[in-house]
C-alpha cells in the first residue's frame, strides 16, 4: 500500500509563495546584472573596472576589404605620381598579382568639418559627421587572406573556434531588455560575408550570447520565428507545442544541470516566443515619419533596381539596415553589427575590387556613407550617440600600386578604422600611414584589432584583461594576450 503524501503548511508555504518570491527575486537580480548566469557567468558587475562612457556598440563591417586610398586616408603622392612606376623602396609581396604603377584614386577629395579632414566624394555624405569621427589610418593585419582577416576584426582571432565581439560585450555587460536578444547581426541582403555565421558566433562562451540574424530586406526578417504558411498550425497549437517542449526539456534537464547547452536552448526559446510580440514591430518602419525615411534615403520609391550595381540600390539596402539598427538600441539591444558586401561572386558585391575600383567601390561606399551619416545624426538628435559607440571596420586595405590597370589588390600591411560616439575624442587622427599608404608612418608602433577592441571595452567600462572566460585550461579574452587602450581617443 502507498503511503499517503504529507506536506507540512511550512512547506506549503514555500513552496507556493516562496517559490514565487525567488522566481521574482533572481528576475529582479538578473535585471541588475547581480545574478550568475548559467553558473558560469558571474554577472556584469564582475568585469567594470571604470565609469563607462557608452552602453552600447555599433559595428559597421565592409566586407571583402574597403580601400583606404579611395574613402578616408588622402595621399597626394599617390595624385603627383600616378601612372609612374611605384617603388616603396622595399620588396613588396602582393595577393595575386605583381606592383603595377601608382594608382590614384578616381574621385576627388576635398576637406570637411572644423577640422578640415579631407574625404573622398564617394564619402563626402559623413563629411557633416566628421568632427565626431576619430580616424585611425596605421592599422595593420596579419593575413591577406580574406577568411583569416575577417575572423581577425569579429574575434580578436585568425582561426575559427572563437566568441565575435558581440558575444563577449553581451557576456560581459548583459541585456538591456527581455524581449529582444542582446547581439543582433544585420547581414548583407545579398548574403553572408567571409565565414558566414562564424562571425557571430558564441562558440565557449553560453550559447545565448550569440549573435542573431536579422535580415530587414526580407519578407521573412528572422528565420524560424513564425511557422511558415500552412493549413495546419495555430496560434493555440503552437502554444501547445512550445509548452510541450519547455515540459520535456526541464524534465530532461533533471539530474544534468551541469550541462548547460539545455538551459541555453530553453533560454533561447523563451526569447524567441517573446520576440514574436516585439521583433515584427522593431522591423517595421512604416510608422518612421517622411523626413526620417528621407535621411535614410528610403524616399526612393522603386520597387525593383538595375542589375548593375548603383548607388541608389546600396542606399536603400543599407540605409535600411543602419534605420533597424537605431530601432532596435533604442528598444535595448547591446550589439548591433552590419554588414556591408557579401561573399566572393561575379559581379562583385563587396568591397574586394582586384578587376575595377571605380565600378565597385563607388555605389558602395556612397550607399554606406549615405546611411551612416544618418545613422549618426539621428543618434544625436535624440541624445542617442554620447553613450552609442560606432566603429567601422574592414578585414585589411587596398594596394597604393594598380592591379590590371584599374583594380587593387590587397594591403594586410595597412588599412583604416574610425570610431564616433560613446566617449570618443571626435575630430582627430590617432596614427598615420607613409605617404603611400602602403604601410604604417611609424612601423614600430602601429595599430592592432586588440588595441581597438582594448579601447572600446574601456569606452564601456571593462579593463579589457579582466574580460575573461576559463576554457580548456585557459582564460580566454577578446585581446588574446595583447591589446593597449589609445589613450588619445578617449574623451
Amino acid at each position: 500500500m502507498q503511503t499517503p503524501f504529507k506536506q507540512s503548511r511550512r512547506d506549503f508555504l514555500w513552496e507556493s509563495g516562496g517559490g514565487l518570491g525567488g522566481i521574482a527575486l533572481a528576475s529582479l537580480l538578473g535585471t541588475e546584472g547581480l545574478l550568475a548566469v548559467d553558473g558560469v557567468n558571474p554577472g556584469p558587475e564582475t568585469f567594470k573596472q571604470f565609469k563607462p562612457r557608452a552602453k552600447r556598440v555599433i559595428q559597421l563591417f565592409m566586407s571583402g576589404a574597403a580601400s583606404h586610398l579611395d574613402t578616408f586616408d588622402y595621399k597626394p603622392m599617390l595624385i603627383k605620381r600616378d601612372g609612374q612606376k611605384w617603388d616603396p623602396g622595399e620588396a613588396v609581396e602582393l595577393f595575386q598579382s605583381s606592383p603595377g604603377n601608382t594608382f590614384a584614386s578616381p574621385w576627388k577629395w576635398s576637406p570637411h568639418g572644423q577640422t578640415g579632414k579631407r574625404l573622398s566624394q564617394i564619402v563626402a555624405p559623413l563629411g557633416k559627421c566628421v568632427d565626431e569621427m576619430a580616424f585611425v589610418h596605421n592599422m595593420v593585419g596579419k593575413t591577406g587572406v580574406h577568411s583569416q582577416a575577417t575572423y581577425l576584426q569579429s574575434t580578436g582571432f585568425q582561426r575559427p573556434g572563437f566568441p565575435g565581439m558581440g558575444a563577449w560585450i553581451s557576456y560581459g555587460l548583459g541585456s538591456l531588455n527581455e524581449n529582444l536578444p542582446t547581439f543582433v547581426v544585420l547581414p548583407d541582403h545579398r548574403g553572408y560575408a567571409s565565414n558566414g555565421p562564424k562571425n557571430w558566433d558564441a562558440t565557449f562562451l553560453p550559447t545565448h550570447h550569440q549573435g542573431t540574424e536579422i535580415f530587414p530586406n526580407r519578407e521573412n526578417p528572422i528565420h524560424d520565428l513564425f511557422p511558415g504558411q500552412n493549413t495546419y498550425i495555430t496560434k493555440q497549437s503552437e502554444r501547445d507545442g512550445l509548452k510541450l517542449l519547455e515540459d520535456s526539456n526541464r524534465e530532461h534537464q533533471v539530474g544534468r544541470e551541469e550541462d548547460k547547452r539545455l538551459e541555453a536552448r530553453i533560454r533561447a526559446y523563451e526569447l524567441a516566443a517573446r520576440m514574436q510580440l516585439s521583433a515584427p514591430e522593431t522591423t517595421d518602419l512604416s510608422g518612421e515619419p517622411g523626413y526620417i525615411l528621407g535621411m535614410y534615403g528610403l524616399e526612393h520609391g522603386q520597387a525593383s533596381f538595375s542589375s548593375e550595381i548603383n548607388d541608389i540600390e546600396e542606399t536603400a539596402h543599407w540605409g535600411h539596415k543602419c534605420l533597424v539598427a537605431r530601432r532596435l538600441l533604442e528598444r535595448g539591444v547591446r550589439f548591433v553589427q552590419i554588414w556591408s558586401g557579401n561573399d566572393n561572386g561575379f559581379p562583385r558585391r563587396n568591397w574586394d575590387s582586384h578587376e575595377d575600383i571605380h565600378r565597385d567601390h563607388g555605389p558602395l561606399a556612397l550607399g554606406m556613407a549615405r546611411g551612416t551619416a544618418a545613422l549618426i545624426q539621428d543618434l544625436k538628435q535624440r541624445g542617442m550617440l554620447e553613450d552609442t559607440l560606432i566603429l567601422w571596420t574592414t578585414e585589411f586595405g587596398r594596394m597604393p600600386c594598380a592591379q590590371g590597370g584599374k583594380g587593387r589588390d590587397h594591403n594586410p600591411f595597412c588599412f583604416t578604422n574610425w570610431l564616433c560616439g560613446g566617449g570618443v575624442k571626435g575630430g582627430v587622427t590617432l596614427g598615420e600611414s607613409d605617404v603611400w599608404g602602403f604601410k604604417p608612418a611609424e612601423r614600430n608602433h602601429p595599430t592592432t584589432v586588440h588595441d581597438i577592441h582594448a579601447t572600446m571595452l574601456r569606452l564601456l567600462g571593462i579593463e579589457h584583461r579582466k574580460l575573461t572566460f576559463r576554457h580548456n585550461g585557459l582564460d580566454r579574452r577578446l585581446t588574446d594576450v595583447h591589446g593597449e587602450v589609445i589613450q588619445g581617443m578617449l574623451a
